[in-house]
């Protein structure tokens, strides 16, 4: 038989740090005050108030007020995207700026900044100040969430067209702005839920965007985009660029992601939601860099014709004749090469990685192929609609999938 005989470890023995000074300056957190600190007088006062005012209704324009107010200096609280958020008092001194960042599941993330310029004795306020500012725009933020919730139901009602429609008849100005990560979710449970929070985030940012720019506006995730509903207050074209770029910024800079953006025409009414959601999609899928954005009006004015389908035919007969004679896609992959390379034949070559002769080849094949010159610009012309439309056909399904979830 076999006994079993468990180990009794002896009690621990209390131990001070003057025990152990290597331990104890290893467990002390950098820039912990002296206990002394929190018996000065006053103290607990101080750190009531700035908490009280972190965490009331309008926690940053709460937070900078007392501030100015405690130092007789100047507080400023910005987004990240560099738009003022609440600022109070008067210059006093040189500037100190303190970014607001936290860290969760996808790494460091900015929230704003915050400037204090205050009288000399009150610069060592920045670091104390600097968490309590970081705590009133998260605090602002879990206010906005609740908010956006409301919002969402709206937003999904209109875009799905079961809004009540004395509801959806209000005649006012509307746009829509879509974007996507340029990168897609990693596969697994975890990539999954990582994007999800991540998509999530890109949503609050926007909305924290339109409405610290005074927009009445509303937003919620489809698919793998996050979208906005927002009332302009100008009716002008270079209003909806400028804002285009400027969300766009705020998106990127907030998430520290790659994200593309696409932005629909102005629209009277919500009754036209859909058909501004379909141009912004359609802006989105027009923006063919990793990170910019694109407007619908500015966007290249084929896009339109390539996604009707109406080029279906034209595609159907180019591709059919090249596949009579190609070689396992080669010739087609090298003609599509061809049209979207601006260089010379040795270097399409080179970035083919192939020799200039087999360029050649390939060429003269896709020509007797054709029936035509690849230097007559009405047969490159049709190559090129064939091909493009091919293209954004397969990226718009590709947005349709992303958008019902399914795989």
């Amino acid at each position: 038989m076999v006994r079993m005989v468990q180990k009794v470890n002896p009690e621990p023995q209390p131990c001070s740090f003057e025990q152990m000074p290597q331990r104890a300056e290893m467990a002390r957190p950098p820039e912990l005050p002296d206990a002394s600190v929190l018996a000065l007088p006053g103290m607990a006062d101080l750190l009531r108030a700035l908490r009280s005012a972190a965490t009331g209704p309008q926690p940053e324009r709460e937070l900078t007020a007392l501030l100015a107010q405690l130092t007789g200096g100047f507080a400023e609280i910005r987004a990240s995207w560099g738009d003022v958020v609440a600022s109070s008092g008067q210059e006093t001194g040189p500037l100190l700026i303190r970014r607001l960042t936290y860290s969760d599941p996808m790494g460091d993330r900015q929230v704003g900044t915050l400037t204090l310029s205050v009288p000399e004795a009150w610069r060592t306020l920045l670091p104390l100040a600097s968490e309590y500012a970081l705590l009133a725009r998260l605090q602002a933020a879990a206010a906005g969430a609740a908010r956006r919730r409301v919002g969402e139901r709206a937003l999904e009602a209109l875009l799905s067209g079961t809004l009540q429609s004395e509801e959806a008849s209000r005649e006012e100005p509307v746009a829509i702005a879509v974007a996507a990560f340029t990168h897609s979710p990693r596969p697994g449970t975890v990539g999954r839920g990582a994007f999800a929070q991540a998509l999530d985030v890109l949503t609050a940012v926007g909305e924290g965007y339109f409405l610290e720019r005074g927009y009445s506006s509303s937003s919620t995730v489809r698919g793998e985009r996050g979208v906005w509903l927002w009332h302009p207050t100008k009716v002008e074209r270079a209003t909806l660029e400028r804002e285009a770029r400027d969300l766009h910024r705020a998106l990127t800079v907030s998430t520290a992601r790659e994200v593309r953006v696409g932005v629909s025409g102005l629209h009277m009414g919500l009754s036209s939601v859909r058909a501004a959601e379909r141009e912004a999609r359609q802006a989105l899928a027009a923006t063919h860099q990793k990170q910019m954005f694109t407007t619908y009006h500015t966007m290249d004015p084929l896009y339109a014709l390539l996604t009707t389908g109406a080029l279906d035919t034209l595609h159907d007969q180019l591709i059919a004749r090249l596949c009579r004679g190609d070689d396992k896609g080669r010739i087609v992959s090298t003609l599509r090469s061809f049209l979207s390379f601006a260089g010379s034949l040795p270097e399409l070559a080179e970035h083919l990685h192939i020799h200039v002769n087999t360029l050649r080849y390939r060429l003269k094949r896709a020509e007797e192929l054709l029936g035509g010159s690849l230097k007559d610009p009405a047969l490159l012309a049709r190559l090129y609609l064939a091909f493009e439309a091919e293209r954004s056909s397969e990226i718009e399904k590709l947005d349709d999938v992303r958008e019902t979830g399914k795989s």
